[in-house]
């Protein structure tokens, strides 16, 4: 099991949670320091509710005991609806223990237009919804989060909560543009829309568990060859309420400088399922898939991996990065990896040319199950 966080890591989190108030921040949370018991599933099913591509060709099949339901033609009652694909990832995460059932929603793709199109026509429920996480602060990660707590929000829980890995998931993002030194507006996720819509924030620097069922794996230490490829900067700061508290960081960061994203608090989702080990979900991975599932086996203390699921940001790696951390991730001996969104195609077939029988590739609208 991990270790608590230490002292100089709690004042860090207590200075962000006042800053927080300071701000105007009433439904903000920080998840408790000491280790968690880590729960286990019976079963887990993950929907996908929103990826970059929508295939109504793939045939149902069964790898490693992980079975891939796909989505069929994506169609609504009205034919001319049909699933929307988009940059971004959002997944409905249902599973079971001892006869109860918790849903959690992981991340909400680009745009609400998306989110709510695809439940429709996918008719998952989303008045189940216990839980939201969202892994990092990109946009095509919490683009639709709003939107869909502006048609949902009455239908669920009144204590809802979103668990988000610290306050570097509210920090303000900028794209580059080119080698020109200028950026355009990568947006930044808002607290205070958040709590206009009575939803509480919590900040999961530590390990969380999230509606008995699941697990965070706090922030992710960085001991692998992986390193953090080119995406977005980040600027730190509050302005008018808006954006992370800058004192959580470094002096550089605290002059107002605009860095490269480093994704400090991007934290992985994960369930132990029963009798098969860890499923590990990466949204994106920007810190290192095999980090992440580091992560999750010294949180847990479960050392078997039976899936590794997600955006793994490897569609712009070098060749050779890329063979190397797809050796990584066999050496971890997975019973599958299932790559979305960022992953890349050529990581899908990289993983296949390493580790033919253990690979899933999945659309929007698929459905995936473990331990049935």
């Amino acid at each position: 099991m991990a270790d608590a966080i230490d002292r100089r890591g709690f004042l860090k989190l207590s200075a962000a949670l006042a800053a927080g108030s300071a701000a105007g921040f009433s439904c903000v949370e920080v998840a408790r320091a000491a280790p968690p018991e880590i729960p286990t599933v019976d079963t887990l099913s993950l929907r996908v509710l929103i990826d970059s591509a929508h295939d109504q060709f793939l045939k149902p099949a069964t790898v490693q005991g992980v079975f891939h339901q796909p989505p069929g033609n994506g169609r609504g009652a009205d034919y001319r609806k049909v699933l929307h694909n988009q940059w971004g990832l959002s997944l409905f995460a249902e599973s079971k223990a001892a006869g109860e059932a918790r849903t959690i929603l992981l991340d909400f793709g680009y745009s609400p237009e998306a989110l709510l199109n695809n439940i429709e026509i996918l008719k998952v429920d989303p008045t189940k919804i216990d839980a939201l996480i969202v892994s990092h602060g990109h946009h095509d990660h919490y683009g639709g989060l709003t939107g869909f707590l502006d048609r949902y929000r009455d239908t669920l829980s009144p204590d809802l909560k979103l668990y988000a890995g610290g306050e570097d998931n509210f920090c303000h993002r900028l794209s580059p543009v080119g080698a020109t030194g200028q950026f355009t507006d990568f947006g930044q996720l808002d607290r205070r829309e958040l709590a206009a819509r009575r939803v509480a924030t919590v900040l999961c620097e530590a390990p969380t568990v999230v509606a008995g069922h699941a697990f965070t794996t706090g922030q992710i230490k960085r001991s692998s060859i992986e390193r953090v490829l080119p995406n977005t900067f980040v600027e730190r700061g509050i302005k008018d309420g808006l954006g992370c508290d800058a004192t959580h960081y470094s002096p550089a960061e605290l002059q107002g400088k605009i860095i490269p994203d480093e994704h400090v608090h991007e934290h992985a989702t994960c369930f132990n399922v029963k009798g098969r080990g860890l499923v590990v979900i990466s949204s994106c991975g920007h810190v290192g898939i095999v980090n992440s599932v580091r992560q999750a086996q010294a949180v847990s203390g479960v050392e078997k991996v039976h899936a590794i699921v997600g955006g793994f940001h490897l569609g712009p790696a070098p060749k050779e990065y890329l063979t190397q951390v797809v050796g990584e991730i066999r050496a971890l001996e997975p019973d599958v990896v299932i790559p979305m969104h960022c992953s890349g195609l050529n990581f899908a077939l990289e993983a296949q040319a390493q580790m033919p029988d253990h690979v899933i590739v999945p659309t929007t609208g698929s459905r995936l199950t473990f331990g049935a």
